[in-house]
């Protein structure tokens, strides 16, 4: 990995690199084929890894987020690896995987692994961790999670986060720690008493800068 260039680091409000890569079902223009949609763009360290976000794709599609997959591989290796998920996730995986057999979307996400040196494939170059980013539909990224490639992803805590994502963009309000869809949610600190009494009518002010009002699940969910 040494003389390796290093992309800018992306965080979180930042706009999310396009680029243009083969995947699973054809060639795409990454920001052509979000179009108004959210997007998880996630990674894989390589193909044959464990399923998951394919058994949850319908209650993504619920939330207009479309998934798409990364890994460190070619799209030949790609078509195996789809047909074990299809058969032991008991669904189809429809969602596309890009082939980054040369890292270069991986090198612009710094998806990959510069603690473990020996996470590397038959050339050198570094596997891909496994990482997860959340993208509006303004191509804003909303959350950036890394894990390292031992450990797999909390996939009901992505759907959490899309939830609260959700629900902060349509109703200004922020989410509680391990707040869950139903809960409470907090007004924020820079909404007034007055205008917050208007606008969250069943407010109930625990401390001055801690004002909870309900808020349904149904109501954060997109109309059909």
């Amino acid at each position: 990995m040494s003389g390796e260039t290093r992309a800018a680091p992306l965080r979180l409000g930042s706009i999310a690199p396009n680029f243009q890569a083969e995947t699973t079902i054809g060639f795409i223009d990454f920001h052509e084929w979000a179009g108004t949609d959210w997007v998880i763009l996630f990674s894989h360290p390589e193909d044959y890894t464990p399923p998951a976000l394919a058994k949850h794709e319908p209650e993504f599609t619920k939330r207009h987020v479309k998934l798409i997959g990364l890994s460190a591989n070619s799209i030949e290796s790609h078509d195996g690896w789809i047909n074990d998920i299809s058969e032991i996730a008991g669904c189809p995986l429809t969602f596309p995987v890009i082939g980054d057999k040369d890292r270069q979307i991986a090198f612009a996400y710094d998806m990959l692994d510069h603690q473990d040196t020996t996470n590397v494939d038959s050339r050198g170059i570094a596997y891909t961790i496994r990482s997860v980013f959340i993208i509006d539909p303004n191509k804003v990224i909303r959350l950036i999670q890394a894990y390292p490639a031992s450990t797999g992803r909390n996939t009901p805590e992505l759907l959490r986060v899309v939830d609260s994502l959700l629900a902060t963009d349509k109703f200004c309000i922020n989410t509680p720690v391990n707040w869950q869809p139903g809960d409470n949610v907090v007004v924020p600190a820079s909404v007034s008493d007055e205008d917050a009494k208007t606008k969250f009518p069943d407010m109930t002010a625990v401390k001055p800068y801690l004002r909870f009002t309900p808020l349904a699940k149904a109501d954060i969910l997109p109309r059909e």
